[in-house]
């Protein structure tokens, strides 16, 4: 036994279903070795990367029709990876990336679980420079701005892999780092359009979460 529960959904995305495996609920947690103690994730923490979360769904539905010919991509803080899942059934050219210990476990057999070949994945840690990983056409990811020192790293980690022509696509469900997180990237020469988006059932105009889109 794995020290934690599991459930299957099926998540429905650009008018496919996507089986994926998930924590059963938040209050799973099992790190035995202290892996992720020693990656600073707190038992409070562990289980996030094992949810299905609204902003999640809404960058995987972008995706799913987002042009992505010929663009080399990477997602941040992939968590199960629903965007990443949704990216490689459309045959692009995608790395997920995460620093979770279970993520690319996770990943691996979620793709089994929808027939899709193995991801690309890359253990990436946003203050330690990955000299091999290379530089992007487009970075996506989802509700990765939720700790205001979050901003920095993150912009960072964009200059450091971003191509000088180049698009990020981040879904925020409305934290309040957006805005000093675009100020960040207006530095770099990026360009922003905002969607306001629905990321619950309960959300109503003017919606909370932002769909937000940079391009340089």
């Amino acid at each position: 036994m794995p020290g934690y529960r599991t459930r299957q959904l099926v998540v429905r995305l650009g008018g496919h279903d996507f089986r994926i495996r998930a924590l059963s609920d938040l209050r799973q947690f099992a790190d035995p070795h202290g892996f992720a103690e020693r990656l600073g994730i707190s038992s409070a923490q562990w289980s996030l990367f094992g949810q299905v979360w609204p902003s999640g769904r809404v960058l995987a539905e972008a995706m799913c029709s987002f042009e992505v010919a010929g663009k080399r991509i990477l997602e941040i803080g992939c968590g199960l990876g629903l965007s990443s899942l949704v990216l490689q059934r459309r045959k692009a050219d995608i790395t997920a990336s995460d620093q979770h210990p279970l993520a690319e476990s996770f990943l691996a057999h979620n793709a089994r679980l929808n027939n899709l070949p193995k991801l690309a994945y890359r253990d990436l840690h946003w203050a330690v420079p990955d000299v091999e990983l290379g530089r992007f056409d487009l970075m996506i990811g989802s509700d990765i701005l939720y700790e205001r020192d979050h901003i920095e790293l993150l912009a960072i980690l964009l200059k450091r892999h971003a191509l000088a022509s180049a698009e990020v696509v981040f879904t925020d469900p409305g934290r309040g780092n957006s805005a000093p997180f675009t100020r960040a990237l207006a530095e770099q020469g990026y360009s922003v359009t905002e969607v306001r988006s629905r990321f619950n059932e309960s959300d109503t105009p003017p919606f909370r979460g932002h769909l937000l889109s940079y391009r340089r």
